[in-house]
C-alpha cells in the first residue's frame, strides 16, 4: 500500500512539474516561508531557529578552552555536529549519529571553514597551549524536507550572535566572535528535467539528486554536496552555481546582513 501510495505521490509531482508548478504553489526558484529568530537558548554563547515551512532546526554554540591542534598552533577549533531528534520524524532514530546526520554536519562544516566564515587566528589565546574551541551543534526539530539549508542559515546566525566568554577565564572583556564572512548554503532537487531549491519532504522523496552548494559573499563556491544516484550534465551543474549565489545573495541580504549591522 505505502508503494502505491508513494508512486501516486511521484506521478503527481511529475505531472505539476510539466506544468512548471509545484506541490505547494510554488515557483521552482522560490523558497518557503523562512523565519529567523536568534539569542534563544540563554545559556549557550550564540544560538538560533529557523522555520522553513514546516521544517525548524535551532543551533546552539557554546565556546571552552582547551589545546590547539599539533599542525595549527595559533588557531582556535572548530566542532560541528548535527542530531536528527527522533521527534523531528519517524524516520529518525534515536542512538549514535546516523551517517546522513554525519554527512549533513560535514557540509555545514565545510562551508564555514572554507568561506573563512571564523576568523580563527583571533580564537588563540596562547600559541600551542591555549585556544577556544567553538562547539556547534545543531538540533533538526521538525523535518518537513530542506533541513539542510535551514541548518547552514541557522548554524550562520548563531555564530553571528555569539559572544567570546573571556570573563569566565579571567582573559578581560567579552567580545563578539570575530566574523568574517556569511555562507549560505542552498539546495536544488532535480526532478525529471527541472531544478527547483528548497525541496519539500515530499519532493526530496521522489527526486532524482540533490545538490547542495554553500557560496560566500563574493559568489566564490565554498562548498558542495551531491546526495543522489542521477548524474548532473554540465549544464545543469552551472545553472545549479548561478541559481544557488542567486537565492544565497537574497537570504543574506534579507536576513543576515541586518544582523550583522545590529551586532
Amino acid at each position: 500500500m505505502s508503494e502505491i501510495i508513494a508512486t501516486l505521490k511521484k506521478d503527481y509531482i511529475y505531472s505539476l512539474m510539466v506544468k512548471e508548478k509545484r506541490q505547494d504553489g510554488r515557483g521552482f526558484k522560490e523558497f518557503r516561508d523562512l523565519k529567523l529568530e536568534t539569542n534563544v537558548i540563554s545559556k549557550a554563547e550564540g544560538s538560533a531557529k529557523v522555520t522553513l515551512g514546516n521544517t525548524q532546526v535551532l543551533v546552539g554554540v557554546k565556546l571552552q578552552t582547551g589545546t590547539p591542534f599539533p599542525d595549527s598552533q595559533d588557531e582556535g577549533v572548530i566542532i560541528t555536529n548535527l542530531e536528527l531528534n527522533p521527534i523531528a520524524s519517524p524516520e529518525f532514530e534515536p542512538g549514535p549519529p546516523r551517517e546522513e546526520a554525519i554527512e549533513m554536519a560535514r557540509v555545514v562544516d565545510r562551508g564555514i571553514r572554507e568561506s573563512g566564515a571564523i576568523d580563527i587566528k583571533k580564537l588563540c589565546i596562547t600559541v600551542g597551549e591555549s585556544v577556544w574551541i567553538v562547539f556547534i551543534d545543531i538540533h533538526i526539530l521538525n523535518d518537513d524536507g530542506n533541513i539542510i539549508d535551514a541548518s547552514c542559515l541557522a548554524a550562520i546566525a548563531a555564530l553571528m550572535t555569539t559572544v567570546v566568554p573571556n570573563e569566565q577565564q579571567g582573559l578581560g572583556e567579552n567580545v563578539p566572535l570575530a566574523m568574517k564572512e556569511m555562507p549560505v548554503g542552498i539546495t536544488l532537487a532535480k526532478i525529471g528535467s527541472k531544478l527547483m531549491v528548497d525541496p519539500s519532504l515530499d519532493e526530496e522523496a521522489v527526486c532524482e539528486t540533490k545538490l547542495t552548494i554553500v557560496s560566500s559573499s563574493d559568489g566564490s563556491v565554498a562548498g558542495m554536496q551531491k546526495m543522489g544516484p542521477a548524474p548532473l550534465t554540465e549544464a545543469e551543474l552551472f545553472e545549479a552555481i548561478d541559481l544557488a549565489i542567486e537565492k544565497a545573495t537574497e537570504i543574506r541580504e534579507l536576513y543576515l546582513e541586518g544582523l550583522a549591522k545590529s551586532e
